[in-house]
């Protein structure tokens, strides 16, 4: 079962991601993760990468293709997996589609998860993370024991920058801009699936179980 999620910057698709993976057994296969992989490897691939993550500049989207295919040779994906934050735009999934091609293989679902930017912005702001140990929260959904404090070691918690409402609108511009063309791009393939991301996360989940399920 090869997936491709989708949805804007906040919509909670990496949870449910992860929440396949899991149910499925297959791997949640994220990019920044496998950049971070192979740079800690050291591979030809990782130090390619570097080189523009050093500068601040994107990785080109011929690079990412190839460590993405690359990580999806691997033995823990020979019964599928779900890819999330990739692709981005319109020449990322034209040049997956014609890698996995390459080796006899496709994408079996794009599942887009849809939610309107104004419960994005509310649901980014409310964001909390440990300066200390990284954890999240969030102060409506998962709120800490004590206000401002991680449960976990104790950390103060802050508004991280990406999370901010003016910057979170600057990056639905983006993804309106290079990523919702993928919607049309997968409606056109004839995988997309579109569920409601507004939802409680469960609920969220046992619709993209029902699709998987082909019901």
């Amino acid at each position: 079962m090869k997936i491709i999620m989708l949805g804007a910057p906040g919509a909670g698709k990496g949870t449910q991601a992860k929440k396949i993976a899991e149910k499925y057994s297959i791997p949640h296969i994220s990019t920044g993760d496998i950049f971070r992989a192979n740079i800690k490897e050291n591979t030809e691939l990782g130090q390619k990468a570097k080189v523009y993550m050093d500068q601040g500049l994107l990785v080109p989207d011929e690079l990412v293709v190839d460590l993405v295919v690359d990580r999806l040779k691997k033995d823990d994906a020979k019964n599928g997996y779900v890819l999330d934050g990739f692709p981005r735009t319109i020449p990322q999934a034209e040049a997956l589609t014609n890698a996995l091609n390459a080796i006899g293989e496709k994408v079996d679902y794009a599942i887009d998860v849809d939610v309107p930017d104004e419960s994005i912005i509310r649901r980014m702001s409310g964001r909390r993370a440990c300066v200390s140990c990284g954890g999240t929260y969030h102060i409506r959904y998962n709120p800490t024991k004590v206000e401002g404090v991680c449960d976990a070691c104790g950390g103060e918690l802050i508004l991280r920058d990406d999370d901010k409402p003016e910057t979170v609108q600057q990056r639905l511009s983006v993804y309106h801009e290079q990523t919702q063309p993928l919607i049309d791009y997968y409606t056109k393939e004839g995988i997309l699936k579109e569920v409601d991301g507004t939802v409680d996360l469960d609920v969220v989940f046992q619709e993209i179980v029902k699709v998987l399920s082909g019901n």
